[in-house]
């Protein structure tokens, strides 16, 4: 696959499942005392409701980005590309950190960032820290985060939000907001539960943003010392940025997004706060198991975007993204937006059309469709994890269930070694 067409099929962002790591819960057998604790967990979490939504007038992202330095470099490398935008594919996971850790240092006025996962380990942190760092020196900073991945973090997250320029909000919570009934609550609300934000965005003074298929943790980034995920960003300056900030506001300001501050349990102790920020101020400059280490000042942060901009493809973009949905609890079974797009960019297909995706089902309606894209001799391709490099054994047991289709409707089928 070519850069250009590479960098369009990021764009048109599929939702991957990024399933949280799950315990063996060991519940025992109905009946049994553990059986008697999960049907009062599941009554207790049946009873639990959201609180109220705060008045919030709708926010919007930072829209001036030529006054902001970054803003200024995109604009001179954007120069005889009008209309186009710079991409640049981050095909490692190391140099993908790099990016983000380069753009927090360069920041002058605005950072949002948008994640189905933000881990606490090396990567998660130092990236957290280096945001709070932001913050002091005056950058707005919003993070939008799924819940399923929060876990039992509500009062550290909440801790950084009460910085006056950090904002964080939890997108399409659980009422009940610690251990296992958080996870029993499926069992009452799956409908509304099951339907999660899976969207991947940073966007830095309105002028650089990256999307694409990495969450924020050692496994995405090549840091992880034995599983480490094989995904894909792409970098962009130009016309595209503004979309990506357009998705960002539209979750932002969903009615099933809701400010930290509502769901953690108020934590008095102004001391323990202090201490918290203190702390993760003074071990902000580790750059202990990062190598090489990531740049810490403006300068230097500059100088690696523009080291990336001497390398973008300047091409039509589209981001393609779908909106939250207005009824979490309704019918889920239509297809979306990017579902739609997909459709409309493989119909167009002429002479090949290549596919990566680390879970690949094609139901029949997509089955006929390949049929009749090799009736006109189209060549299809497609690579996707075997059962020994896929993370989640049921995504595989569906794909192998329809595997023999696949190959008869004229696929050529490839397999991801661990």
């Amino acid at each position: 696959m070519g850069p250009i067409q590479a960098a369009a099929s990021i764009m048109r962002q599929t939702a991957k499942t990024d399933y949280p790591k799950r315990e063996n819960l060991g519940l025992g057998q109905p009946g049994s005392m553990p059986g008697l604790v999960l049907a009062m967990v599941l009554l207790l979490s049946g009873c639990a409701a959201l609180p109220p939504q705060p008045e919030r007038p709708p926010a919007h992202a930072f829209g001036d980005p030529e006054v902001t330095t970054l803003g200024r470099q995109a604009l001179a490398a954007a120069e005889g590309h009008a209309g186009q935008t710079g991409l640049v594919i981050l095909d490692r996971g190391y140099p993908a950190f790099l990016q983000r850790a380069a753009l927090i240092e360069a920041a002058e006025r605005s950072i949002d960032a948008q994640y189905y996962i933000w881990n606490s380990d090396r990567s998660g942190r130092y990236l957290a820290q280096r945001l709070l760092l932001a913050a002091d020196r005056g950058v707005q900073v919003r993070v939008l985060l799924d819940d399923i991945n929060v876990g039992d973090r509500d009062v550290v997250i909440a801790a950084l939000d009460r910085h006056p320029n950090i904002e964080i909000r939890i997108f399409n919570p659980s009422a009940v907001r610690t251990g296992i009934g958080k996870w029993l609550a499926f069992a009452t609300e799956f409908r509304r539960l099951n339907r999660r934000m899976h969207n991947k965005t940073f966007v830095v003074d309105g002028a650089v943003g990256i999307v694409g298929g990495r969450n924020i943790g050692d496994e995405y980034f090549d840091l992880h010392p034995e599983l480490n995920f094989r995904d894909r960003d792409v970098l962009a300056v130009g016309p595209v940025v503004r979309d990506i900030s357009v998705n960002f506001d539209a979750y932002w300001n969903s009615a099933s997004t809701y400010p930290i501050a509502v769901l953690a349990a108020a934590d008095r102790d102004q001391h323990e706060q202090a201490s918290r920020l203190a702390a993760a101020r003074a071990a902000a400059a580790d750059t202990t198991g990062l190598r090489p280490p990531p740049v810490q000042h403006a300068v230097a942060a500059q100088a690696v975007l523009q080291d990336a901009l001497g390398q973008a493809v300047w091409a039509q973009a589209e981001l393609v993204f779908d909106p939250p949905a207005q009824d979490l609890a309704g019918d889920a079974d239509q297809p979306q937006r990017t579902a739609q797009a997909l459709h409309r960019f493989v119909a167009q297909a002429r002479v090949e059309l290549v596919i990566e995706s680390a879970y690949l089902v094609l139901g029949d309606v997509q089955l006929d469709m390949l049929r009749q894209l090799r009736a006109r001799g189209v060549r299809v391709a497609a690579l996707t994890n075997s059962l020994a490099s896929n993370d989640v054994t049921a995504n595989h047991a569906s794909y192998a269930r329809r595997r023999p289709a696949m190959l008869a409707s004229g696929l050529e089928l490839h397999e991801l070694r661990p």
